[in-house]
């Protein structure tokens, strides 16, 4: 396995092959290969619902890690359900009261003027995984019990109106 400084792994389909071998049950669809093409037509030939592989692309040594952040913002991996989910309307149906409301529409401000309305999609996607697949996670750390958000949806166990935490406090 290589790793670019990026951080993405490639590998070619000889060592992809070895480790399939060692754990039949790994998820190809998250790895990059150098010549992914005849494996994705044997799988497009024989109908086969599986992932296939995704060709690894040089980002080329010019881009920077900011330009390179930046380009992969738009490339969330995660199900069409998440993806599309209306997030605020999910957040605001979660309130059970004015104060809630207020708190989620301040916070659904300033995640929206981050463009942050993925990673929101993301982080209900993996708390909906952990929960699906008995996962056990922290009950919160950090600058992150200050969004009642994340607190909704389970991230972590502190309720930031309770505690007077302000937003701003995890946005920085």
């Amino acid at each position: 396995m290589m790793y670019d400084k990026f951080g993405r792994a490639h590998t070619d389909t000889s060592e992809l092959t070895h480790m399939l071998y060692q754990n039949p049950e790994l998820d190809l669809g998250r790895f990059f290969v150098d010549d992914p093409e005849e494996y994705n037509s044997h799988v497009r030939r024989l109908f086969l619902d599986i992932d296939k592989l995704k060709k690894y692309e040089d980002m080329g040594s010019e881009l920077t890690i900011e330009q390179f952040d930046q380009s992969m913002q738009g490339q969330w991996l995660m199900p069409d359900q998440y993806a599309e989910l209306d997030i605020a309307q999910w957040a605001l149906d979660q309130c059970k009261s004015d104060v809630e409301l207020q708190r989620v529409g301040q916070e659904l401000l300033l995640y929206h003027e981050r463009d942050a309305f993925n990673l929101l999609r993301y982080m209900k996607y993996m708390i909906d995984t952990f929960r699906a697949n008995g996962i056990v996670w922290g009950l919160g750390r950090g600058s992150s019990v200050a969004s009642y958000i994340l607190y909704l949806m389970g991230v972590h166990k502190i309720d930031s109106i309770y505690y007077d935490l302000p937003i701003e406090e995890f946005l920085k």
